[in-house]
């Protein structure tokens, strides 16, 4: 059925009538600058969402075309192929001038890109949408949000999965589907602008083998090099600095990019640079040597401790310069900036953040263990969504429906329960279509003693994700008792800005809480951790994904901190909440949620930490913020950035 006659006499399709091109690949494996793709396939909706064009094709990779159980493409079924670089120009053809669809979208257009690079040409791609993060924003009642699943609840056929013409057409109808539910829901589409991809430059770099060592400190004067001391170098060399590089990481040295507190020592031939590097180890007292002395001491390294053989801590408090309420001055204190608010009689102050017991907070840790019963309350299974308000009335409100066993909701959805309108909410341009909804609507002294009707529930049938407090710790699930998720996802999203934009950003820490090198640093221009083990996605300008390969993180990587840095003048008092939802995979339903709104002046925010314990990794939703910028954040963790 296209859009064109698809039933819309109450909700007006044009804001999303586009030229779309939607695009499925089967590959060899999982990471676009090593594995290549096999089969691509290419359907091409018109503006009124009839079909305008198809093609299909087999691909000659050149190597190993990896989990056949998979995609059931076989070598030999490759073999007479063509290669990509000889169909690149049809699929450009197809693609420009639309916006191209996925499921998933980020992956499918990594892997296109890295094709057309390595054929030397331009993907002609300047906007994309995902399907994955279209419905995680209409949020329909289904199990997950993977393909078939949605397939399923839309009534969109399913012939062959994993078969890239069958996905793609299936894809056509969830499309087609997703629209019409986004138009009822008057929902902005999340079209990620994409960047141009033409050069193998877009490549991350070949991975680094992380330091098997912990770092025993600083170098003494007169001391031995220790197998896991941190070392940097600055200046000219008289040893290629490659050479230099390499010579220490075999002796077992973690050679860093960047000086921070936690630095080991400084190489350089010049005793008055006056390098970042140098500044900032002469700002911490870290000792500096000359190359001389370098080579001197590699040649004699002593034994180092590793990181398998170290007991594992638990989380320990950001390494930031200063907490968050020394970090304002008066002047910039909430009542003296904004005004001392008018409290809501009707709505409990925000209680103090606290960390839940382990017994308390787990939800799905050892199957042996007790599971903590599920929170109860009257909102139980309920979303709530809060307009209007002053900042700190909000923020209270969200935090009672909480505390009724309630999940809070920042955006309209379909898994949206009930409304409750504060003074000045009557003003939000959501309410009108709230009502056309036949929502129910309340006051702010609903949340007092709420009573609600038995009929709805958010999500239907399908399990609630737990809610966590700020601050709020739950063990990971381990599937079939073996081990936790191979890869686990936190997701955070935002309402819609006009005034800035909003990063997500995630640090690889060791046992120091520092980086082991500047590129386990993840953000927008590097996506992607040497290693391939943390992922950023860009899923829309309301919402970005962290991805995590808990099983391939190295031993050295203690913690993830997945963090929200403002890029503009704005603070998140003016962004207002922000929302995570964290479980195992891209498509995987939430196991867990968590809104996130106590901040006022800061522009940084700590949104949520995946650390060990033991073998097995915890969750803490954090909700922490800071006045200073991302540029103070990753300085904080050992990556020297420019402002």
């Amino acid at each position: 059925m296209s859009l064109a006659s698809a039933p819309s006499d109450l909700y007006d399709l044009r804001d999303y009538a586009f030229e779309w091109a939607l695009v499925d690949v089967e590959t060899s494996g999982l990471v676009p600058r090593r594995d290549r793709v096999l089969s691509v396939a290419v359907v091409t909706l018109g503006a009124d969402g009839g079909q305008t064009g198809e093609y299909s094709t087999l691909l000659n990779p050149g190597c190993d075309p990896g989990p056949v159980h998979v995609h059931g493409l076989t070598a030999e079924r490759l073999r007479g192929a063509p290669p990509f670089e000889q169909v690149a120009g049809r699929i450009g053809a197809l693609l420009e001038g639309r916006v191209l669809v996925a499921h998933n979208a980020q992956f499918d257009y990594d892997f296109l890109a890295h094709e057309f690079a390595r054929a030397r040409l331009r993907l002609p791609v300047t906007r994309r949408l995902c399907t994955l993060a279209l419905n995680r924003r209409v949020d329909p009642p289904t199990d997950d949000l993977k393909l078939g699943t949605l397939a399923a609840h839309y009534g969109v056929p399913q012939l062959k999965a994993h078969d890239a013409l069958d996905d793609t057409r299936v894809l056509a109808g969830v499309l087609r589907a997703s629209l019409r539910e986004a138009a009822r829901l008057d929902l902005s589409l999340p079209l990620v602008a994409c960047p141009p991809r033409q050069d193998p430059q877009f490549a991350p770099k070949p991975p680094k083998a992380p330091c098997a060592f912990r770092n025993p400190g600083r170098l003494a004067e007169g001391g031995p090099l220790v197998q896991g001391m941190k070392v940097a170098v600055t200046g000219e060399t008289r040893t290629g600095r490659a050479d230099l590089v390499l010579r220490g990481v075999a002796a077992g040295l973690n050679m860093m990019g960047s000086v921070s507190r936690h630095t080991s020592v400084l190489v350089t031939n010049d005793s008055a640079a006056d390098s970042a590097k140098a500044r900032r180890a002469h700002a911490e007292g870290v000792l500096v040597i000359d190359e001389s002395a370098f080579l001197r001491l590699l040649g004699d390294v002593r034994p180092g401790t590793s990181h398998e053989g170290t007991a594992i801590p638990g989380p320990a408090p950001a390494p930031h310069p200063v907490p968050i309420a020394e970090a304002r001055s008066a002047p910039e204190a909430d009542s003296a900036s904004r005004g001392t608010p008018v409290p809501n009689p009707a709505l409990p102050a925000v209680p103090t953040p606290r960390t839940p017991g382990p017994d308390e907070a787990a939800v799905g840790s050892d199957p042996g263990k007790k599971r903590a019963a599920k929170p109860r309350g009257p909102l139980s299974r309920r979303r709530v969504l809060v307009l209007g308000g002053t900042h700190p009335e909000a923020v209270a409100a969200r935090t009672r429906v909480v505390e009724l066993g309630g999940a809070a909701a920042i955006n309209l959805s379909a898994g949206v329960t009930d409304v409750v309108v504060l003074d000045g909410g009557d003003a939000d341009r959501r309410l009108a279509r709230i009502r056309a909804l036949l929502l129910p609507v309340h006051d702010a002294a609903w949340l007092v003693a709420p009573v609600v009707a038995e009929a709805s529930a958010a999500g239907g049938g399908r399990p609630a994700a737990h809610v966590l407090p700020r601050g709020g710790v739950v063990d990971l699930p381990l599937p079939r008792g073996r081990g936790p998720a191979d890869r686990w996802t936190v997701t955070a999203a935002w309402a819609q800005q006009t005034a800035c934009e909003i990063d997500v950003v995630a640090f690889v820490l060791d046992e120091d809480g520092q980086v082991s090198f500047d590129e386990d640093f993840v953000f927008y221009g590097a996506p992607e951790n040497p290693g391939g083990t943390v992922r950023l996605l860009s899923d829309g300008p309301t919402e970005q994904t962290v991805s995590v390969d808990l099983a391939t993180l190295p031993p050295s990587a203690r913690k993830v901190v997945v963090a929200a840095a403002i890029d503009g003048s704005p603070a998140f008092g003016d962004v207002g909440a922000l929302h995570i939802v964290s479980g195992p995979g891209t498509s995987a339903a939430a196991l867990v949620q968590a809104t996130l709104d106590a901040a006022t002046t800061e522009r940084t925010m700590l949104l949520a930490e995946i650390y060990r314990r033991g073998q097995s990794w915890r969750l803490r939703a954090v909700g922490q913020g800071y006045d200073h910028g991302l540029g103070a954040l990753a300085r904080s963790y050992g990556v020297e950035v420019d402002d």
